[in-house]
């Protein structure tokens, strides 16, 4: 990853960004008590599995959802990096099976004291608006208040599907902080393929 100098943000208009660079607005949800969710039926054949142990597995699920949005934080960590997260013991990650291949990601981190990160959840492109989401959603929130917890939160931005915001806020989600993150577009290094996500196109320096 390169290493670029500091621009001022404009807090009160545009900001340009080096070539090369992308940007998302990430916006922070949390909720401290377990809400009423919209209930969910398990289509018949679709079953959790544990894969957090399961490296390849989960980096081609975790490919497969992200790669249309541009997610790039587990593109682009190491092996070791990946693996000191996924092997520690408060970390779950769940496929969610449909009898034929996985199609959903749910990631849970116990790692903070009384209080549950829902670090990823997502589904394979045709697969938003099926149920599938809800019924993570409601694993996701039953899987956290079955422990002692004050605070289950989240965390998404621009580079998601467009409905995440609100389904987090329809979940029970409540913002409360909003910032911008800004990377090296992982096209351009190497980590996916520069026909991915093509709503957020390539900007690179003039020849």
């Amino acid at each position: 990853m390169t290493t670029e100098p500091a621009t001022a943000l404009n807090l009160n208009g545009y900001t340009d960004l080096p070539p090369g660079k992308i940007a998302a607005i990430v916006t922070y949800l949390d909720m401290r008590e377990r809400p009423s969710t919209p209930p969910s039926c398990k289509p018949a054949g679709w079953s959790l599995h544990r894969i957090d142990r399961d490296r390849p597995r989960y980096r081609a699920l975790f490919r497969a959802i992200g790669e249309p949005w541009l997610w790039f934080s587990r593109a682009v960590m190491a092996d070791d990096r990946l693996a000191s997260i996924l092997d520690d013991p408060g970390v779950e990650a769940y496929a969610l099976h449909d009898g034929t291949a996985d199609v959903g990601l749910l990631e849970l981190d116990f790692r903070i004291d009384r209080e549950v990160e829902l670090a990823f959840l997502g589904l394979v492109p045709g697969f938003i608006g099926q149920g599938a989401g809800r019924f993570l959603m409601n694993e996701a929130i039953a899987r956290a208040f079955a422990r002692p917890i004050e605070r289950f939160f989240v965390h998404t931005c621009t580079l998601d599907a467009p409905g995440a915001l609100a389904f987090y806020m329809r979940s029970g989600f409540t913002p409360y902080r909003r910032a911008i993150e800004v990377a090296d577009d992982p096209r351009l290094l190497g980590f996916l393929p520069r026909e991915a996500a093509p709503q957020v196109p390539i900007l690179t320096a003039p020849a």
